[in-house]
């Protein structure tokens, strides 16, 4: 499937994407649920956020920002742990690839994190092209925040703003400030119905 014009794909699009792309089913269902649940929150933000944001490409930003990990997993499905981080890039050159618009195919790149700038690449030596991969607009800073209340654990759980705040203070006191600015921002999601509805455990 090549997207060939700027229009936002649709639900069943991206769908049909993760299907396609996705080394087995247990993959799918992780990503999958994961991307669906980072869109219900960000659903849930837009609701309460002051400034004008387009709530489709959110949406679709939201559905699409993890598909890079199926590039991670080998031949026998085994996900490629030590290269994670690469996961970002590599879902931006798939859509890049499919000839999704760059305002789409930036949400894969942009959500790591808090923003990952040149400085972060270079001082941490990652496996990344040297460059900034901090959220710009609106929109890639709403998925990049709601992505940060819910993790692909072994289980998979939901993360409070606490508990992210204080993981992400290994990486600097200035993390820490701009994951509190973001609070500040758009607020924090209830993420009791979403726990309960998935059944998923809340740190």
């Amino acid at each position: 499937m090549t997207i060939e014009t700027l229009a936002i794909p649709t639900d069943e699009q991206i769908r049909s994407l993760h299907e396609r792309y996705a080394p087995n089913e247990e993959a799918f269902e992780l990503v999958y649920t994961h991307c669906q649940i980072v869109c219900a929150l960000a659903e849930q933000l837009l609701d309460r956020c002051r400034s004008p944001l387009n709530a489709d490409l959110v949406r679709a930003g939201s559905l699409l920002h993890d598909i890079g990990v199926y590039r991670l997993h080998g031949a026998a499905g085994q996900l490629d742990h030590d290269n994670y981080i690469r996961h970002g890039v590599l879902g931006h050159a798939l859509l890049r690839e499919l000839g999704f618009p760059e305002r789409i195919s930036r949400f894969c790149s942009h959500h790591t994190g808090v923003g990952l700038t040149r400085d972060d690449v270079l001082r941490q030596c990652l496996p990344l092209p040297v460059g900034d991969y901090t959220a710009d607009t609106g929109e890639e800073q709403m998925v990049m925040y709601a992505d940060k209340f819910h993790s692909k654990t072994t289980p998979p759980s939901f993360v409070n703003a606490k508990s992210y705040a204080a993981s992400v203070r290994r990486f600097g006191e200035d993390k820490v400030a701009r994951f509190e600015e973001m609070v500040e921002r758009f607020g924090v999601p209830d993420l009791t119905q979403l726990a309960h509805r998935y059944q998923q455990p809340l740190t």
